[in-house]
């Protein structure tokens, strides 16, 4: 059962026990500061054990003094130059908890220990990139439903796939002949000009082929053509290629999210890497 996306006031909220939390996904300036409120009773009416909120810094200050804990930020990450805030409020102690703590410093060290990359990707002759369409659907949700068996968004769903395809998506995926082997996604956000990176998935049998470097390239190069110079991603905090992919593509570590999001049926921390083109 996935998560609800709806409106709490005139903000956009995703909600359920699917994630066991609260995401403030964008936060309207006429529902502050009350909305800080008005999370806390869902996440009571509902017993949540996270509610996980994304705000600019002209909001942080109701949050902070609500026992919310900044997790991550990102520099100029609206259009007119404002950061945002990470901000995670644990209702429960265990949530706050990582296990494996360890695990996650060792990705972070080794990750940014990579240099940046000098020159674009390559990509064998064999495989054939492009930019996917309405019609590939179905492989798409092929592809998802082998690399994740559970995700905090619908992408098992072709006809959520197209749709987003209509607001605010664009997937890019790679071919072998006529099968699709790797995809990923550009979530925008055109008005504020920042962009998240992200469900990029590999089939088993075709990793190693540093796809998600190449992709990543040619989801910047479009972002950039249409203008939006924020990039950012939340990567498995446990997974050394996801994170190594974009510190060598110039991006920053900024924080973790602590026991975050739902992803191949465990709750997983998360990791902010981000960079601006401008």
């Amino acid at each position: 059962m996935q998560d609800k996306i709806e409106k709490l006031g005139d903000s956009l909220i995703q909600h359920g026990k699917f994630n066991d939390r609260i995401y403030l996904m964008k936060l309207a300036d006429k529902d502050y500061p009350g909305i800080v409120k008005r999370l806390d009773d869902l996440a009571q009416q509902n017993n949540y054990t996270k509610i996980f909120a994304k705000v600019r810094n002209k909001h942080l200050d109701k949050f902070l003094s609500n026992d919310y804990e900044q997790e991550a930020h990102i520099p100029d990450f609206y259009a007119d130059g404002e950061k945002t805030f990470f901000l995670g409020k644990f209702l429960d102690d265990g949530r706050k908890k990582i296990a494996n703590q360890e695990r996650i410093d060792k990705v972070i060290q080794v990750a940014k220990g990579k240099s940046k990359i000098k020159n674009s990707p390559h990509l064998d002759p064999q495989f054939n990139y492009r930019i996917a369409e309405k019609a590939d659907a179905e492989d798409m949700v092929k592809v998802y439903k082998q690399v994740f068996p559970t995700y905090p968004f619908p992408i098992h769903d072709p006809d959520y796939l197209c749709k987003t395809m209509d607001k605010n998506l664009i997937y890019f995926g790679i071919w072998k002949d006529e099968e699709l082997i790797a995809l990923s996604s550009s979530e925008m956000d055109r008005e504020e000009k920042n962009v998240e990176m992200t469900d990029f998935a590999t089939l088993p049998e075709y990793r190693g082929n540093s796809f998600a470097l190449y992709l990543l390239d040619k989801m910047e190069e479009k972002m950039e053509q249409l203008g939006i110079d924020t990039f950012y991603t939340i990567a498995r905090s446990v997974s050394f290629g996801m994170n190594i992919t974009f510190a060598k593509m110039g991006y920053k570590y900024t924080g973790t999210l602590k026991n975050n999001t739902n992803i191949s049926g465990n709750i997983e921390s998360m990791n902010v890497w981000y960079k601006n083109y401008q």
